[in-house]
């Protein structure tokens, strides 16, 4: 059999729709924005616009400065002059309407800048924003696609760090940073060939060291991969230990167990901080060194561009326009060393959302029953592993017939969860073993089989939600009557009376505000709701009192043949009354029968009953002749007034 071993990892492909999501996050951050690149490069258009309108303004002044320095307008801007006919050669007053017309033509210039930097930032968050909601919902859709052990392997607050701030990371760099890169790009096309008309000496000292700073950037931009890529992994274990602690914060408080949790929150607090800190001191190193590097240009272009003018090579107004054109282009290019940081973040966060996006979605192949589904069950040598584990389940092989009540007995391992598993579908059951209508589990549609399926577990979750909503899950569009149909039948109509919002009352999350008892109740009313072909419950009545159990037990009896029930349990109350019941032990069926038979053959079924009090022999036994306490006369129940005593067999 031990071929027949499943691992319980599925090996299908993901379908097409997951696979096509994950496959540009394979390649490169470039091929992300597919489908949004027309927005992104209408964003560079209109920066390439607004870059044009401020380098604009520097030559503007420049021509002023020298129309200043030589009292004429004849070294002003030629078109400029034009439209100032009464401009003459004379005094400073004389020249006060170029003056004037040159602030008009620097605040117009401004304005019409201004306007297309507005439309490049709403371009670029149109493209962004809406790259990454495609994004979330891909991650997000592939998520909830996702086969069952790979969630086993996966921590929820790792988990929610990469589908929250690894995308937020990828936001930031394609709202600010990709555009950012054609800024840089365009200032460079469009100011070196201003700068060589100006002088080609001094344009070549003006971009001497910008090499050096994109090499310096580039060096800093490797180094920081390394650095983001462990303070991103320690921001997740800090999630990751958060939410775990949130979650189970009860179980803290029950166990006393607050300054160990502290502890080891603040174990992992401290290692962010370091590596955060870390990240600081590279960032700190290098907007020191490109200070300097950007400094340094600018004081180079300073020292060499006054001897020219000493010389009389270049005018001040050439040297006023040389300076202020490298300090707007010089913004840009340290801007590069942040956006090549925030490229390397994106890169890191690219690549962990690929991790989830590369795994294998859950198979959707099967077909859709063509006949109404009855709940039919067929077991076939069903044999089952988890990964790297021994078999749970070996040859299992059981018919269960279309609205059959069966329970499932046996101790804690015996297989009995996993078996519920395997008829969802979460983990994949070997071939042609497991059977439903008839039909092998691997040739039906998962999300179909499921629809089938109503499945109420010890620990049910519940949604922060309302009664209602949280009982609608089972069925969107039932009705009132259905809908008081299953509350009654789940035995949580007293419940329901005793909240003022009835329907309407939140629960808190996981239905906090809720006993246990009226946790599993809901969740069963749920179920019902859904109108199954195959209910099973799970362990579901474990924390209700006998006599709502047997309300509950009583309903579901009412209902026999509507749908097939399979019931496990530890207490054999709740499966006295099924028409089979299957005892499991080290994922074998070792007995099978009805109640009472089992009850009097020898097996683990009569121990567990003569343990739980469920035959005459095992109550009578509760109390052995030898320690029971002695009655006096006086306090026999025959001496009581008007108390008789009862039978031995009473129950």
């Amino acid at each position: 059999m031990a071929s027949a071993v499943q691992s319980g990892r599925s090996t299908a492909s993901a379908p097409s729709g997951a696979s096509t999501a994950a496959a540009p996050l394979q390649r490169s951050l470039w091929t992300l924005t597919r489908g949004f690149r027309g927005t992104f490069a209408l964003a560079v258009l209109a920066l390439a616009v607004a870059s044009a309108m401020t380098l604009l303004v520097p030559l503007v002044a420049k021509y002023a400065l020298d129309v200043a320095a030589s009292g004429s307008v004849a070294g002003g801007l030629p078109w400029l002059s034009g439209l100032l006919p009464a401009v003459t050669a004379g005094g400073g007053a004389a020249l006060l309407p170029y003056f004037v017309a040159s602030g008009v033509l620097v605040v117009v210039l401004t304005i019409v800048g201004g306007v297309f930097h507005y439309l490049r930032g709403r371009a670029t968050a149109v493209a962004s924003e809406g790259l990454v909601r495609r994004l979330r919902t891909i991650v997000h859709r592939h998520v909830e696609q996702l086969p069952a052990w790979w969630h086993d392997g996966m921590e929820t607050g790792d988990l929610v760090q990469r589908c929250s701030s690894d995308v937020e990371t990828l936001r930031v760099f394609y709202a600010q940073d990709l555009v950012e890169i054609g800024r840089a790009v365009v200032l460079l096309v469009v100011l070196l060939p201003l700068l060589f008309w100006l002088d080609a000496t001094l344009a070549l000292v003006s971009v001497s060291l910008m090499p050096v700073i994109f090499a310096f950037a580039w060096l800093f931009f490797r180094r920081v991969q390394v650095v983001f890529t462990r303070t991103d992994e320690a921001e997740a274990e800090l999630t990751a230990c958060l939410q775990e602690n949130l979650t189970g914060i009860r179980v803290v408080r029950a166990f006393s167990r607050q300054a160990f949790e502290i502890e080891r929150f603040a174990a992992h607090n401290a290692r962010f901080r370091d590596h955060t800190q870390k990240l600081i001191d590279v960032m700190a190193v290098f907007w020191s060194v490109s200070d300097i590097l950007c400094l340094a240009q600018i004081g180079l272009v300073l020292v060499v561009g006054g001897g020219f003018v000493a010389e009389g090579r270049l005018t001040a107004g050439d040297l006023f326009a040389f300076i202020t054109w490298i300090m707007i282009v010089i913004h840009p290019i340290r801007q590069v060393g942040r956006v090549l940081t925030d490229a390397g973040k994106a890169t890191v966060s690219l690549g962990r959302l690929a991790q989830v996006l590369d795994a294998p979605a859950e198979e959707r192949a099967g077909r859709d029953a063509e006949h109404r589904p009855t709940g039919q069950l067929s077991l076939r040598g069903l044999t089952f592993a988890y990964p790297g584990g021994a078999p749970v389940l070996q040859d299992l092989d059981v018919d269960i017939a279309a609205g059959e009540t069966i329970g499932i007995v046996g101790p804690p391992g015996a297989g009995k969860s996993t078996l519920v598993r395997l008829l969802l579908g979460l983990y994949d059951a070997p071939e042609r073993t497991l059977f439903f209508d008839g039909v092998a589990i691997e040739d039906i549609d998962r999300q179909t089989l499921r629809a089938r399926i109503a499945v109420v577990l010890q620990e049910p979750f519940l949604y922060s939600r309302t009664l209602e909503e949280n009982l609608r899950i089972g069925d969107d569009h039932a009705d009132v009557s259905a809908l008081a149909e299953a509350v009654d039948d789940a035995a949580l109509s007293e419940t329901l009376a005793n909240f003022d919002a009835g329907y309407a009352t939140e629960i808190g999350e996981r239905g906090v505000n809720l006993s246990g008892g009226q946790r599993q109740r809901l969740a069963l009313a749920r179920a019902l709701l859904r109108r199954p072909a195959l209910l099973v419950l799970d362990d579901a009545l474990s924390a209700v009192d006998a006599h709502t159990e047997a309300h509950i037990l009583e309903r579901l009896a009412a209902r026999r043949g509507r749908q097939t029930t399979l019931v496990i349990a530890h207490r054999l109350s709740a499966v006295r009354d099924a028409d089979r019941v299957l005892v499991l032990h080290d994922g074998r069926i070792v007995q099978q029968g009805h109640h009472d038979a089992l009850v009097g053959e020898d097996g683990p079924y009569r121990t567990l009953a003569r343990q739980q009090g469920m035959t005459d022999e095992g109550r009578r036994s509760e109390i052995r002749p030898e320690t029971r306490p002695e009655i006096r006369p006086e306090t026999r129940p025959e001496t009581r007034a008007g108390i008789r005593k009862a039978p031995r067999d009473a129950s």
